[in-house]
């Protein structure tokens, strides 16, 4: 497409799309993600040390309660990475309002989802929390505190489709804005709400709920007046771009279950090990996490720069955008596996002294090590694909790695007593799989169609 036949409106983008567009605009972007990836578990923490001061039954609800939301936010991540796929290949081409029209048709299925989570999770929300958890008290805290905390899942929602769409249109700034400014209220509030500080009503447990809802709506109804005002066109539903979306919605949350569900056995299989096996396994699982949290921003990065060059019909800058993203996320995988490995003596001291944790640490801590730059080429052809629209392709790779390596992996290892060793064995054969299989797909070049 030359400047010539490519539409006047494209000149909004086509800067960004341009071949000149390289490691600024990337890392520009990533770092935007990256704040808005990692201030959530940031809030968490800070709402499990307020809590934690009221004590060890009101810590365990508040630790169930979350898990819950968690798990229920973690399957609908559709609405921000299908919606950015989906956006910036409009935004590419030139078309800014098919770009925000995507936005609303996300929050109308936000919209609907949320509102049919909010009723099933408050009616549920006693015989879930009791499944989790044996003890009749951390149950019924916890499903008090989620019978608050869950009528903030559409401003949740509202979110996801909100940073997606504006991803999309590589707006950089405003998500970032917002999701800190409803966090920020949160975390006044919920010191204020849970201790009676400053003047504000003691609701001990329940004032986190509150704290939590409060925020959640700051963050959703920002994005949403964002959306209004940006929308020059009507904001009914379009049941073709709906249905588009949710079939895309369907390969990622298939996607995202198979995440939940090798995660989950391999926490049960951990726990059979013994405690400070399973301790162990779940430190380096969490600093696992919080890596992937910092690759993905560079992979979200890589997401619309990709997605918008493809829109634009421009495949030479879609291609370099992958390059350099997997240039970029692979050099920082490596550079935080030398830190890793570095301190191995000293790192795992900041979690705990029990020496016998300290100890069981160390098998996983060197298979997480190993992973790190595998990792950062797999996050990065990750976010390429996505930014394609390639959702059925990662889809059937992620649930090719994890149901015939994993999984398989993870019970293996309880039934021959592999203990820690045959879990990360599992995890590094699923991540080696992933690679071979992002790396095929990027190769072959059908991504680009």
């Amino acid at each position: 497409m030359t400047p010539a036949t490519r539409p006047a409106s494209s000149n909004i983008c086509w800067p960004l799309c341009a071949p000149e567009v390289g490691l600024s605009a990337m890392l520009k972007l990533a770092s935007s993600a990256l704040v808005v990836l990692i201030a959530p578990p940031l809030y968490l923490m800070l709402d499990l040390a307020v809590v934690g001061r009221l004590g060890a039954t009101e810590l365990a609800a508040l630790t169930v309660a979350t898990l819950v939301l968690s798990v229920i936010s973690t399957q609908l991540t559709f609405l921000s990475y299908g919606t950015t796929a989906r956006s910036a290949r409009a935004f590419g081409a030139g078309d800014r309002e098919r770009a925000i029209h995507e936005g609303v048709q996300a929050s109308w299925i936000a919209l609907g989802v949320g509102g049919a989570i909010v009723a099933i999770a408050w009616l549920l929300a006693p015989q879930i929390t009791r499944a989790l958890v044996p003890d009749p008290q951390v149950a019924a805290d916890a499903a008090s505190w989620l019978r608050i905390a869950v009528f903030g899942v559409p401003l949740i929602l509202f979110a996801m489709a909100g940073n997606g769409w504006m991803r999309g249109v590589q707006d950089t700034r405003r998500p970032v804005y917002f999701v800190v400014a409803g966090l920020a209220v949160s975390a006044v509030l919920c010191i204020g709400l849970v201790h009676g500080v400053g003047g504000l009503p003691r609701f001990g447990l329940q004032g986190s709920a509150w704290a939590n809802l409060v925020g959640q709506s700051i963050t959703g109804v920002a994005f949403v007046a964002r959306l209004v005002s940006e929308r020059t066109g009507g904001l009914a539903p379009d049941w073709p771009v709906i249905r588009a979306q949710l079939t895309m919605a369907r390969d990622l949350v298939l996607r995202s279950l198979s995440f939940q569900i090798c995660f989950i056995s391999a926490a049960a299989v951990a726990a059979r090990f013994g405690v400070a096996q399973v301790a162990a396994h779940q430190v380096v699982l969490q600093l696992w996490e919080f890596s992937s949290l910092l690759l993905d921003s560079l992979a979200i990065a890589a997401q619309q720069l990709v997605g918008a060059a493809l829109g634009a019909g421009a495949f030479h800058v879609a291609r370099r955008s992958a390059r350099h993203a997997t240039v970029v996320s692979f050099g920082v995988s490596v550079a935080l596996a030398g830190v890793l490995a570095a301190g191995v003596t000293l790192i795992p001291r900041i979690f705990t002294d029990d020496a016998e944790i300290l100890d069981a640490m160390r098998t996983p801590w060197w298979f997480f090590v190993v992973m790190l730059p595998i990792a950062g080429v797999v996050f990065a052809l990750d976010g390429v694909l996505l930014g394609s629209g390639d959702a059925a392709f990662l889809r059937t790779a992620t649930l090719a790695g994890a149901l015939g390596a994993f999984l398989p992996l993870i019970w293996l290892s309880w039934v021959f007593d592999w203990g820690l060793a045959g879990i990360w064995s599992g995890l590094l054969a699923f991540m080696c799989i992933r690679l071979a299989a992002v790396v095929w797909r990027v190769r072959s070049g059908a991504w680009v169609k």
